[in-house]
């Protein structure tokens, strides 16, 4: 086999980040970055995820500019000082698929007896039956070769109406025969007229895109333009806000202590960006209105840390609530459509004028599916990129359009059409750029006063990521064949094609991971501990990331979306959680 290090790959892929990002980055960040060692248990590491990307390595990268930024505002808090920073390789590529590592009570997100232990919060049912779950996926259109990702979101119904067929089917037990189903009515559209019904029906939805048209469209050609954040300043009125000079929070240095975190955020991206600050000791309350829906496994991981309110803005007494919690929030984290808090008066103008009002800047991060309008170009920008902006999207919907799908599809498993590859990687390496963008506002805030604004998109890391190019030849064939004696993919009837769901996809990866990597799996990769919310042990990923001298994990254990009341006092503390 090719000796390829991942080691080597990752530093590579650092220095490509640090170019593209350059101007998004303190200096003192970037000098941290010269201290960061990557490191592997394997030697120079292993190829873990059966894709043709350098998905260790984009994520590696990312961690180690994260933990730069932690340690740059531990100089800030508590003296400068050299600080051994080290990134695992293994945890990193973990990280990527955390909510399929994740267990409770033994139990993962495939086991048939999970939904026992979790709070309903798919309030639509579009989790409820194979059917409706299959309202989501690739299908081929009218036009032989061009392929339409369908996307029924949280709710599934308008989706599959929108195609000619009927929302609830449950008679349609079979995997084959609902896939074979609804691929037959969307091929009774081509890819322009189920774009046409899509904006219509302001569904999520996307034709599949090859990366070269991808890059031709005006849109590709903006992402090209960017790095997998954005940075600007909100408001220049308030002054500097330093760090306060308390040295330990329960007798371990946190460098985010103190720094108080809004997120409205759902599913898996927006809440990865909160779950990696209550790591390095912020208070996160993650705010969800009780009428949307939620899906509830995701719930386990990505609350890890975090207090857990159910807010509904439209009512005066909860408006009232959420307006005291905002008034001393740090960093407001934005995952919804852009322009959907605005809608209920929490926009950027909104957010400077408290800033400006109570003399303190605040961080606003928005992550979303196609990336925000920065609030500098919002009145400057196209009609065509405001319509981007604002369509909804998810991780498949990203993977499509930008490419991905259609390389994981020929490149690495030798068909001629495109597969959604395993796992949400792409939020996963969103979340993290989410939370760079967060920490350097927050630095940003304390050395230069100010507001500040972050964006980042899952097409935004899906543009870094096929940057970075894919693995050459001599390093793809061993590792393809190597994943194909796995069973991961193969010809025949019984291979992956363009219309397994996520789930199969998913699923087959992993247990060709668990026979191939199962260093991955080891237990020093993982904790658990018991959630008294979840009245059960869970266990969940640690962080990649190690900082001579900081506390790094959770102050409290999971719990479902809506678990908690109160303000930023008196929330529950859980020991042994921090390394």
């Amino acid at each position: 086999m090719h000796k390829y290090s991942l080691q080597d790959g990752a530093a590579c892929a650092l220095k490509d980040l640090l170019n593209r990002t350059r101007h998004e980055i303190p200096d003192e960040v970037i000098a941290k970055t010269h201290e960061v060692k990557f490191h592997s248990i394997e030697g120079d590491g292993r190829i873990s995820t059966p894709c043709p990307f350098k998905e260790t390595e984009a994520v590696s990268a990312l961690k180690a500019v994260e933990a730069a930024s932690v340690a740059a505002i531990a100089d800030l808090r508590y003296g400068a000082e050299s600080r051994k920073i080290t990134i695992d390789l293994e945890r990193a590529i973990c990280f990527l698929f955390a909510a399929y590592i994740c267990e409770i009570d033994g139990m993962n997100k495939a086991h048939p007896d999970v939904k026992s232990k979790l709070i309903d919060t798919d309030l639509l049912q579009a989790q409820s039956i194979l059917y409706r779950r299959l309202s989501a996926n690739l299908y081929e259109t009218r036009t032989p070769g061009e392929y339409f990702h369908l996307h029924g979101s949280l709710e599934a119904t308008k989706a599959l109406n929108m195609i000619g067929l009927e929302g609830h089917r449950p008679d349609m037990t079979d995997y084959h025969d609902a896939i074979n189903l609804i691929e037959r009515h969307v091929q009774m559209f081509t890819a322009a007229e189920l774009e046409k019904l899509n904006a219509e029906k302001q569904q999520a939805g996307v034709t599949c895109l090859k990366w070269e048209d991808f890059k031709k469209t005006s849109y590709g050609e903006s992402k090209l333009e960017q790095g997998p954040w954005l940075i600007e300043k909100l408001e220049t009125a308030t002054p500097p806000v330093p760090f306060t000079s308390v040295r330990k929070a329960r007798g371990k240095l946190r460098p985010l202590a103190g720094v108080r975190v809004i997120e409205m955020c759902r599913i898996i991206a927006g809440p990865a960006i909160g779950r990696t600050l209550a790591e390095y000791g912020a208070d996160v309350i993650k705010i969800t209105p009780p009428h949307l829906s939620d899906v509830p496994f995701f719930q386990v991981d990505g609350n890890m840390g975090k207090h857990t309110l159910s807010l509904d803005l439209r009512k005066p007494e909860d408006r009232s609530e959420f307006d005291s919690l905002l008034s001393t929030a740090d960093v407001f984290l934005d995952g919804y459509r852009p322009g959907s808090l605005s809608r209920l008066g929490y926009g950027y103008e909104f957010l400077s004028s408290l800033a400006v009002s109570r003399g303190r800047g605040i961080v606003c991060i928005s992550e979303s599916c196609f990336g925000a309008i920065p609030p500098s170009s919002e009145t400057s920008a196209s009609e065509e990129a405001k319509a981007w902006a604002q369509r909804p999207g998810w991780q498949q919907i990203a993977d499509c359009v930008s490419g991905v799908a259609w390389a994981q599809g020929t490149e690495f498993m030798d068909l001629d059409e495109p597969v959604v590859p395993p796992f949400p990687m792409s939020d996963y390496g969103t979340g993290c750029a989410g939370a760079i963008a967060a920490l350097t506002g927050l630095y940003n805030r304390a050395t230069k006063g100010g507001s500040w604004w972050g964006g980042v998109s899952l097409v935004g890391y899906d543009v870094y990521l096929m940057g970075l190019g894919l693995y050459e030849p001599q390093v793809l064939k061993p590792l393809k064949e190597e994943f194909r004696e796995a069973g991961f993919f193969g010809a025949g009837a019984g291979g992956l094609r363009h219309n397994d769901s996520v789930d199969e996809v998913g699923k087959r990866a992993l247990k060709a991971m668990r026979e191939r990597r199962r260093g991955l799996f080891n237990a020093d990769n993982c904790h658990e501990a018991y959630s008294e919310p979840y009245n059960a042990k869970v266990k969940y990923v640690k962080s990649a990331v190690r900082i001579e001298g900081v506390g790094i994990g959770f102050d409290r254990m999971t719990r479902p979306n809506g678990h908690d009341k109160g303000g930023w006092s008196g929330w529950d503390f859980s020991e042994g959680l921090i390394e």
